[in-house]
């Protein structure tokens, strides 16, 4: 099995660090690495992550850094913050480009109009279907906002 490119790209770019001495780069790369394997060898058999597989892990690792800098601003904490942000950034380098508030409501009344959806009780069934096209592309807080919203006038 070959490995998915962005793996590949991302042990690329972890020496291409090493070796200019970028530590914050190297140090954000070595974690997205290490967050990869252990899902590839999550469960009982290991497995080859596929792109797809990669970018979400790659966003649950870039969530975890937004949610980290906003505790430590919080806390009064902003040199702290300040490098979860930084990690952020590298990690946002290899996301897809993250959708805008109109494109994410013309999926989401796409979605809607397809599934014939009234009222609340009707957000799961958006759900299902919006959440495949905009996987990576948008935090599932903001979907559910925007399904809500639309569901909701």
């Amino acid at each position: 099995m070959a490995d998915s490119a962005l793996k590949t790209q991302l042990h690329t770019d972890l020496t291409a660090a090493m070796k200019s001495r970028d530590q914050l780069r190297s140090g954000t790369l070595r974690m997205a690495l290490t967050a990869i394997t252990n899902e590839e060898v999550s469960g009982k058999a290991a497995k080859e992550l596929t792109d797809a597989d990669v970018i979400t892990v790659l966003t649950k690792e870039a969530k975890k850094r937004r949610e980290a800098a906003t505790a430590y601003d919080d806390a009064g904490r902003p040199d702290l913050a300040d490098k979860e942000r930084a990690e952020l950034e590298v990690l946002d380098g290899y996301l897809p480009a993250q959708l805008d508030d109109a494109e994410l409501a013309t999926i989401v009344a796409a979605a809607i109009a397809e599934s014939g959806a009234v009222g609340p009780q009707g957000m799961g069934s958006v759900m299902k279907l919006v959440q495949p096209k905009v996987a990576g592309k948008a935090d599932g807080g903001r979907v559910a906002a925007e399904v809500k919203k639309q569901l909701n006038p």
